[in-house]
C-alpha cells in the first residue's frame, strides 16, 4: 500500500505518535515540554523516526534531515542538564524541538503529497507548485511559531522579574 515497505512502515508508525503529541503540546504550552509524559513519547517517537530515516531514505537530503533531527531532539531534552534550569535553557530547549517537529513535518508533508491517493498522488514531481507551497507554508508556520514562542517566553521571563520585585 501506497508503494512502502515494512521497514517504511515501521519508520511511518515509529514517528507517527510525534505529530498529533507536537500539536497537542503547542496548543496547550505552546511549546514542546520534553519533561512530561507527552515529552517522553514526543522524544521516544521522534528517534524512532530519524534514526529509522537512514534505514529508509533514497535521498541525500534525507540523512541530512535525521542527523539534524537527531541532534536537535537531544539537544532539546539535554540543555538543561548542561546549562541548569535557567532562561537559556528554556530558549535553547524551545528553540531546538520546535525546529525538531518542523523537521518532521517537512518529509511528512512531502511523503503525503507524493503518496496520497494511492496510485494516483497529488504530486509526482518535487519541484511542483503544490509541494512548494505546502513546504512554504511549513516554514512560514515555523517562523511565526518560534517569534510566538519567543515572545511568549520574553512575557513569561518579565513577569516572574516584575514578581520577584
Amino acid at each position: 500500500m501506497f508503494g512502502i515497505s515494512t521497514l517504511g512502515w515501521v519508520h511511518t508508525l515509529g514517528s507517527l505518535p510525534a505529530i498529533p503529541v507536537a500539536f497537542y503540546m503547542f496548543a496547550r504550552h505552546g511549546r514542546i515540554v520534553p519533561r512530561s509524559g507527552l515529552g517522553a513519547i514526543y522524544f521516544a517517537s521522534m528517534l524512532i523516526g530519524a534514526v529509522t530515516v537512514f534505514l529508509v531514505t533514497h535521498q541525500p537530503a534525507g540523512y541530512v534531515v535525521g542527523a539534524v533531527t537527531i541532534l536537535l531532539v537531544l539537544a532539546g531534552y539535554g540543555v538543561e542538564r548542561i546549562l541548569g534550569a535557567g532562561r537559556a535553557a528554556r530558549y535553547i530547549e524551545t528553540v531546538c524541538l520546535s525546529l525538531s517537529a518542523f523537521l518532521l513535518m517537512l518529509p511528512t508533508v512531502t511523503e503525503i503529497l507524493r503518496r496520497v491517493p494511492d496510485g494516483h498522488p497529488f504530486v509526482t514531481d518535487l519541484s511542483s507548485p503544490l509541494l512548494r507551497a505546502a513546504q512554504g507554508s511549513l516554514l512560514v508556520a515555523l517562523v511565526l511559531g518560534l517569534a510566538a514562542q519567543v515572545i511568549y517566553l520574553i512575557r513569561q521571563d518579565r513577569s516572574a522579574a516584575r514578581a520577584h520585585s
